[in-house]
C-alpha cells in the first residue's frame, strides 16, 4: 500500500540524506540530523498507523 505521501515523504528523506552527505558546516549538519531524525519518525509512525488499520491486507 503506497500512497502519495508514503512517496513524497521517502523523497523527502533521501533529499535529507544527500544534504547530510554535502553538509560542510557543523550547524548545517546538526540542523540536517535532526530533520532527518524527525522525517524517519514521522514515515515510521505513518506506517505503524497503516499498519494498525484493519484494511491493511
Amino acid at each position: 500500500m503506497r500512497t502519495h505521501n508514503y512517496i513524497n515523504i521517502d523523497q523527502h528523506i533521501e533529499e535529507l540524506r544527500a544534504e547530510l552527505r554535502n553538509a560542510v558546516y557543523r550547524d548545517e549538519r546538526l540542523w540536517t540530523e535532526a530533520a532527518l531524525a524527525k522525517a524517519i519518525a514521522e514515515r515510521d509512525a505513518m506506517l505503524a498507523e497503516w499498519r494498525n488499520d484493519p484494511d491493511w491486507d
